[in-house]
């Protein structure tokens, strides 16, 4: 795990540049610096280390291969390395340097191509590949988008990064707002691929790999030209059509057992280090199955972390205890009163570096730091809900999809008409809010809109944005599936990447710890696809398969429980100890710095909801991310 950078263009040759590009990623490479530069294709790469397998120089990036072709800056893990070796080594015989995944990735590369070399690796990475015989560059993105990487022109150079911090560094940047990146971000929560925050700067979407060469430091992409020249190595839709066209057919219990078995080994492969493994415990059925798989293959206790709260409707370190106690785990809580939010807030700017508005990434900066005094790596349990139908919203859109969509559009927009008066009939409040938001939802044209509709924040507005070229479409071989697996599909595909991945990801590695998540292994996500619908969910009750293997793993209780993970009451903060800082960044004097926003509408939506007229967290939180950001960067 760690960060890189690189230049294409006359900044290659600046050697201050390179290195000071390097330093602003050293929070996600502690461990050591590396550069390299090939003067004659005027470009340069630089390493920030974070040492997992072979702390040795051997395991040291930027890496050359064997026969000196490729050079590579790799940010990641590639779990499967052990059986990637054994593969190179069939081929020919081979003279390994140290046992790092980088060399045996770089080998592969070499000896199979960049495509066939990444669609036999399981695991998460960002990556730049340079080949010298050719003089191109290939960037790469895991299929799920764990790792970042972002791409774009500032002045004459073609520049890359793990983060935005390093494009910042270049003395051409000038700071600008793209309004559809920020129109994204007020809508979802956060920007997601191609854009970035920045106009001419852009994330490579997960699955995807870029081929550049040098003549590309001239390149102004668009958003569609950047699509254009993306190409995707992997693709989630051919997964699902693959699975639905192989559907689970040895019956339920083979069925758990083979899920048990596969989250035993993506487990087992996550906990392969040179350095110190723990795992994040929030007490919830995803975190608990794989503390258990950790216990079960660990000779040792396994360190567990958790956050608490002194709300007692979202606390959950009382679960995670007895859970940690049930497994029989070294655990450590740390406590997260609304007071210490305040000091939290100020930091979020530098550590997501792009504006992020999902409130849970306090708690998880928080668990980060104190996971990272004991053990450098940590698994998680995200992904459970994503790959297993476990998010309630899955849920009641089937349940009032199966009305709703009965009725003709025609039928449809008259009651979302109806709707959208009796809301404005009402005072200020919750029903007149829920009123106008259900509306929009029934109004709709079809299914696949009704799926995007739920998935958008209530009440925040900024630009518009142009087109839906990020939104992807759900594949044919869900033509004929409920709302349920469409939303499951969507989120998938959109919100794993810069949402809950760019949570997690600023959030570890704001500290230089590394997290796993084994439940997003490639065959998981292929597995669950297989199976029934029935089996995802039944009675109104979501995550069916792991819910019975927390059966047996877990304390009583655990399989009951209903999703939660590290949630803050961020409503509540925003009028109690997060309401002076919040009106700071929304005071009409601070609003008029901001061309992009609507003044009038953010602060209606304030004031509404400092008077309890209406409950508008979570569209203030984005506002306030984009204003905390925009103080911080601008």
């Amino acid at each position: 795990m760690c960060g890189f950078a690189g230049v294409v263009g006359p900044g290659s040759f600046d050697a201050a540049l390179i290195g000071s590009m390097g330093h602003s990623l050293s929070h996600r490479g502690p461990d050591g610096q590396g550069e390299w530069r090939d003067p004659a294709a005027r470009i340069a790469l630089v390493h920030r280390r974070l040492s997992i397998l072979d702390l040795s120089p051997a395991g040291a990036q930027p890496m050359n291969s064997a026969d000196g072709r490729w050079v590579i800056a790799f940010n990641g893990e590639i779990y499967d390395h052990a059986d990637l070796r054994t593969a190179l080594e069939a081929d020919a015989p081979r003279s390994w340097r140290g046992h790092s995944d980088t060399e045996v990735l770089l080998e592969a590369i070499a000896a199979w191509g960049v495509e066939s070399a990444l669609s036999r690796c399981n695991g998460m990475f960002a990556l730049a590949a340079w080949d010298r015989r050719e003089r191109s560059l290939v960037l790469a993105r895991d299929r799920t988008g764990e790792k970042p990487l972002y791409v774009g022109a500032v002045g004459p150079d073609l520049v890359f990064a793990s983060e935005l911090k390093a494009f910042r560094r270049h003395p051409a940047w000038r700071h600008a707002v793209d309004p559809n990146a920020l129109g994204w971000l007020l809508e979802m929560g956060y920007v997601p691929a191609p854009w970035s925050i920045h106009p001419g700067v852009f994330k490579l979407p997960a699955g995807s790999l870029l081929r550049l060469s040098a003549h590309d430091a001239e390149w102004r992409p668009c958003v569609s030209g950047f699509l254009r020249r993306a190409e995707r190595w992997w693709k989630l839709e051919d997964l699902v059509a693959k699975a639905k066209a192989s559907p689970w057919k040895d019956g339920e219990q083979a069925a758990l057992a083979a899920v048990k078995e596969t989250i035993d080994d993506a487990v087992r492969l996550r906990m392969l280090a040179d350095v110190s493994v723990g795992a994040l415990l929030s007490g919830g059925i995803d975190s608990t199955l794989v503390v258990a798989s950790m216990a079960r293959q660990s000779s040792r206790p396994v360190r567990t972390f958790t956050v608490g709260f002194e709300v007692p409707a979202i606390d959950e370190a009382g679960q995670a205890l007895a859970t940690a106690r049930h497994l029989g785990t070294q655990h450590t809580q740390v406590d997260l009163p609304a007071e210490a939010a305040l000091s939290l807030v100020s930091r979020l700017p530098e550590v997501y570096d792009e504006p992020f508005a999902d409130a849970a990434q306090l708690p998880a900066i928080l668990v980060a730091e104190a996971a990272r005094r004991q053990v450098v790596v940590a698994l998680t349990g995200d992904g459970g809900d994503e790959v297993f139908h476990g998010y309630q919203r899955y849920l009641d859109a089937e349940r009032n999809w199966s009305g709703i969509g009965r009725l003709p559009h025609a039928v449809r927009c008259v009651m979302a008409g109806g709707l959208r008066l009796a809301g404005r009939a009402c005072p200020a409040g919750e029903t007149r809010s829920r009123l106008i938001r259900q509306a929009g939802r029934i109004g709709v044209r079809d299914i696949e809109e009704y799926g995007a509709a739920l998935m958008r924040l209530p009440g925040a507005r900024g630009a518009p944005h142009a087109g839906d070229p990020a939104w992807p479409g759900v594949p044919t071989a869900l033509s004929g599936a409920g709302v349920g697996e469409r939303l499951r599909f969507l989120d998938q595909a959109f919100s794993l990447p810069e949402g809950i991945h760019a949570k997690l990801d600023r959030a570890s590695m704001s500290v230089g710890l590394e997290l796993r998540v084994p439940l997003l292994d490639l065959r998981l996500l292929e597995l669950a696809w297989r199976m029934p619908p029935q089996w995802h969910a039944r009675d109104g009750v979501g995550k069916r398969l792991l819910r019975q293997l927390a059966r047996e793993a877990a304390p009583p209780g655990t399989a009951l429980r209903r999703k939660q993970g590290f949630d803050v009451p961020v409503s509540a903060w925003l009028r109690g100890p997060l309401r002076d800082w919040a009106e700071s960044l929304l005071s009409p004097s601070a609003l008029a710095r901001e061309p992009l926003l609507d003044p009038l509408h953010v602060r209606a939506l304030w004031e509404d909801h400092l008077a309890r007229r209406a409950d508008h967290g979570y569209a203030l939180w984005a506002l306030l991310m984009f204003r905390s950001w925009s103080e911080h960067h601008a």
